[in-house]
């Protein structure tokens, strides 16, 4: 390895989730999707650690919000997920891919669905996916 990637592999390893990148993607034209593929984007959501027992609550709304829509983050989510302190919005983008944006409008943290499911990539502060809350009986 030479220098300059000894130096950008150490600035990653200080900076952390921080300083992830995550891939420009476009974002979900909602009116050219026809509503019954929406189904229950909106709406709440638990976001989970790997192993399901730490859980928090969000509600994904449909009113505009700085850097996309508004969002409703359990007080909760902060003392499990630190980095969900910082959230403020919400954006769908192309291939349902989930981003939840701070006030400066930077992605946080991305959820990918690449098998009907939606997982964190990369996880941020213990967060490996989001879920449609389980229905109680």
């Amino acid at each position: 390895m030479n220098l300059r990637t000894k130096i950008l592999a150490a600035f990653l390893v200080i900076a952390g989730p921080a300083a992830a990148q995550f891939a420009p993607l476009k974002p979900l034209d909602l009116k050219e999707v026809d509503p019954s593929l929406i189904g229950d984007t909106f709406g709440a959501w638990e976001i989970r650690d790997e192993s399901g027992k730490k859980r928090c609550s969000i509600n994904l709304k449909k009113e505009q919000a700085i850097g996309g829509y508004a969002i409703e983050v359990a007080d909760n989510c902060k003392k499990l997920f630190p980095v969900m302190d910082e959230i403020v919005g919400w954006r769908l983008l192309e291939g349902w891919t989930i981003d939840l944006v701070d006030a400066t409008r930077k992605t946080r943290v991305r959820f990918s669905t690449p098998d009907e499911r939606y997982v964190a990539i990369p996880e941020v502060d213990g967060i490996a996916s989001l879920h449609k809350p389980s229905k109680k009986k």
